[in-house]
Formats: C-alpha cells, structure tokens, sequence
C-alpha cells in the first residue's frame, strides 16, 4: 500500500466515531424529514407520497441534493420542510470532507514536528525499541 493510500485509511480510521456520529445524525434526519413530509403531503399528493418508505425515497434524493424532481412538495409547509432538508444537506456532505480535512492536517502537523516518521508512520519513539 503507498504512503498516501496508507495515510487515508489512517485518517478514516482515526476518525471513525466522528463519521458514524455524522452517519446517525444524517439517517435520523432522513426519518424525521420523511415521517414529516408524509404527513405534510400525503393528503394533497396521494401518489407521489403514498407511504412513508415513499417519503423517505424523497428525503434521500433532497439531503444528498440530488433533487431527481420526480417527487417534489406542492403544499407550503412542505415546501419550507423540502428547501430546509435541502440546505441540512448541503451541510451533511460538507461534515464529513470536514472532518477527513482536520485528521489530513493533523497528520501533516504531527509530520512537520517529527513526531511521525514519514516513511512508515510509526512514532518516532517506536523505532527506538
């Protein structure tokens, strides 16, 4: 495996609780925001909501800001719900490159200082022993 190929499961793993944290808090957002769509639209779009599995097919294509536009809100409140879902996603796309960002400076930072050796990415106090 290359130094870089190793540094990005590195990183990955070092971040792991951060990204499943991120992973929780975005499928959570997806029940809310489908369970509340379908209650918001389903009376007024019988056939583009009909269940709640059918809101969650839209709540996915609006957090990932795909928007397929097969699916959309027609009522108000359900249009206020869709562009706030819209904007949390942009959000949740950007938490993660976020937090994989910080463990690539950390790592960089902790190479500058010589505390990682660049060849291998062991400590230095490693090699000693």
């Amino acid at each position: 495996m290359a130094v870089s190929e190793k540094n990005i499961v590195l990183v990955i793993k070092e971040k792991k609780s951060e990204l499943a944290v991120t992973a929780f808090v975005a499928f959570v957002v997806l029940l809310m925001a489908s369970f509340i769509m379908y209650y918001l639209e389903a009376e007024d779009q019988p056939d583009a909501f009909p269940n709640i599995l059918a809101a969650f097919w839209w709540a996915i294509a609006t957090l990932t800001t795909v928007g397929y536009g097969d699916v959309y809100p027609v009522t108000a409140m359900g249009k206020l719900l869709s562009g706030l879902i819209a904007v949390m996603g942009i959000g949740l796309v950007a938490l993660p490159t976020g937090l994989i960002s910080a463990g690539f400076m950390n790592k960089i930072e902790r190479k500058k200082s010589g505390q990682i050796c660049p060849h291998c990415g062991k400590k230095i106090d490693e090699h000693e022993k």
